[in-house]
């Protein structure tokens, strides 16, 4: 299964290198998956470039979560302007590709030290992101799929922050979720967010792919049958 996967274009910001990317997308990718941030502070208008980019480009199914910059009000407007992208915003969805059936658990995810402005302005946001880590876990837990996917915006482990300042770790992402992530072993995990991190690193024998944009400089391509194997596994 060939994937491709992107975050954190914050259209209008880097809108002319996530065209260059998707021009120069040479796979054919089964699946194409987005970790949020695809727009800048909420503008909506944005998203509908985004999509043009897109449209008739990538013709298999797209997925994707919703990054902090999608604000939470805005996430039912998106949802419904572009009903052809499959938006998990806690949710998880079991899609087939091929012979294989592949379980995508989709969350903006959490961080170990909410931003100034979530503590003044989004009531229980220590709550709303152990929630976060709760419900990952239940459905890593429940989901029945050949190959499990976990979705996040915010980076689920520090490993792949190694590259930004270590101050500012923790409000990049959460490295509670790593417990999970070595308990329910997801086939992949797939997160944004950091620009300047790293750009794949393992929890345990999970692969960790930083997809940002800004980082990668383009569309990131996994081949599940190939990229998979951590160390020297993947030249045996």
């Amino acid at each position: 299964m060939i994937i491709a996967a992107t975050g954190d274009v914050h259209s209008p910001q880097y809108f002319e290198d996530f065209v260059k990317a998707v021009d120069t997308l040479k796979a054919r990718p089964d699946l194409f998956l987005m970790v949020g941030d695809m727009i800048n502070r909420g503008a909506v208008e944005e998203f509908e470039k985004v999509y043009n980019v897109l449209f008739g480009k990538i013709t298999c199914p797209i997925v994707s979560c919703f990054g902090n910059n999608e604000f939470q009000e805005l996430r039912e407007t998106i949802r419904k302007r572009y009903p052809d992208i499959k938006f998990l915003d806690d949710e998880s969805l079991i899609l087939r590709v091929g012979n294989t059936s592949v379980g995508i658990i989709g969350t903006t995810g959490s961080l170990d030290s909410p931003t100034p402005w979530q503590r003044r302005n989004v009531p229980d946001i220590e709550r709303i992101y152990q929630d976060r880590i709760s419900f990952v876990d239940r459905h890593l837990q429940r989901i029945i799929a050949d190959f499990k996917i976990l979705l996040v915006h915010y980076a689920p482990t520090y490993k792949t922050l190694e590259g930004e300042n270590p101050r500012f770790y923790a409000g990049l992402g959460s490295q509670r979720y790593e417990p999970v992530i070595i308990e329910r072993k997801p086939s992949l995990v797939l997160h944004g967010h950091s620009h300047k991190g790293t750009k794949v690193a393992w929890v345990d024998t999970v692969p960790i792919f930083n997809v940002a944009l800004p980082l990668n400089r383009e569309i990131v391509v996994i081949d599940t049958e190939k990229d998979l194997k951590p160390g020297i596994a993947k030249f045996v």
